[in-house]
């Protein structure tokens, strides 16, 4: 294979040892995955608890504070981007409006899959584990032709739109762990450029549908969405109704409420008013579930991690509730913006060609 010539001066290249202990972390989180995607299919009560309720959980913190490490060892992109490191990939390069038609999926598969989780995937392993496995497939199989994190990890990833929105004061940017050479496979970079307003920043019309909708819908989507109890009795068509309809009238509020104010506000406000919606969303999201995970939820027996009501009183609980959001606006928008990417950008590679195996030139 031909090599790709590299601009030593400009990036971030891992040290030899810091690479195999990225390896390390990467390999562990990744059997971490594959254990719990094994215990969705053979022990579905266990893996439920384990993917549902401790790791789903623990991910909205995670991408407010440190989005850059969970690029590094989320076991989705490990996976996806083998092809990459193992040198099979062709790198081909995306279009712009492509990039952006693959975020503008990435969105509407969020807002497909999640009210899914009332019908099917709280409640069922295998559909949870084939729900994984169809992802990994999802991205996997455009990794063998097109270049790094272009269509899965910056594009077609339901997480990926809400990295964006839940990214935009990090507390420090960490080296690229999977990039050795960056080769402009998206532009601009989500990992590398320094944070940017996510609706108005878009190439194309597409990305700034796509972070708009996610703005300013996923704080009422997630409002509705715990407005929705597991179904499983329901027929289908009204079992659809069910777990769609107040997610979806969440959203149109809250899309509504950011429009209008989108519309009104001065253009120096506007990163101000996404890191409020950002921080309601999330705010919104933890607000229901801490009390869910210790068993004072609507449903006890819903996102149950364990069940502390009688052990704890109420006040207690709602205090650790407020709490969280309270850390969540001061962090994202009260906290002054420190303007750090995600990840530290590797070296340029200055003509595209292909790498050796394993990434080296």
């Amino acid at each position: 294979m031909s090599q790709t010539i590299v601009n030593p001066k400009k990036g971030y290249r891992l040290s030899t040892r810091s690479k195999f202990a990225w390896r390390i972390a990467q390999a562990c989180v990744w059997l971490v995955g594959a254990g719990i995607l094994y215990c969705l299919l053979f022990y579905p009560r266990t893996g439920l608890l384990l993917f549902w309720n401790i790791l789903i959980p623990a991910a909205p913190a995670l991408l407010v504070v440190f989005t850059g490490l969970w690029r590094n060892i989320c076991p989705l992109a490990t996976t996806n981007l083998l092809p990459r490191h193992m040198g099979l990939s062709k790198g081909k390069k995306l279009t712009a409006k492509q990039s952006g038609i693959l975020n503008l999926l990435g969105v509407i598969a969020l807002f497909a899959i999640v009210p899914l989780r009332h019908a099917f995937f709280n409640t069922s392993g295998v559909a949870t584990a084939s729900l994984i496995i169809t992802l990994v497939l999802a991205g996997i199989i455009p990794g063998l032709f097109y270049e790094w994190k272009s269509v899965w990890c910056s594009g077609l990833c339901p997480v990926h739109p809400v990295e964006k929105l839940y990214g935009g004061n990090v507390l420090m940017a960490v080296p690229n762990a999977h990039c050795t050479n960056c080769m402009n496979c998206v532009v601009p970079c989500p990992d590398s450029t320094v944070t940017t307003h996510p609706v108005s920043s878009g190439k194309t019309i597409y990305q700034r549908l796509s972070m708009f909708l996610i703005t300013g819908g996923l704080p009422g989507f997630i409002w509705g969405w715990f407005q929705v109890h597991d179904e499983q009795k329901a027929g289908l068509n009204n079992l659809f109704v069910a777990v769609y309809k107040m997610p979806l009238i969440g959203l149109a509020f809250t899309l509504t409420i950011f429009s209008i104010s989108y519309t009104f506000i001065s253009r120096k406000f506007e990163k101000k008013l996404v890191s409020f919606f950002a921080a309601a969303g999330v705010s919104c999201y933890y607000w229901y579930r801490i009390p869910a995970l210790l068993g004072f939820g609507k449903s006890s027996a819903e996102g149950l991690l364990i069940n502390l009501e009688g052990k704890l009183p109420v006040w207690s609980v709602q205090l650790l509730a407020g709490a969280a959001a309270a850390f969540f606006f001061y962090w994202l928008v009260a906290r002054k913006q420190n303007n750090k990417s995600w990840l530290l950008r590797p070296p340029f590679a200055l003509k595209t060609q292909r790498l050796k195996p394993g990434g080296t030139v």
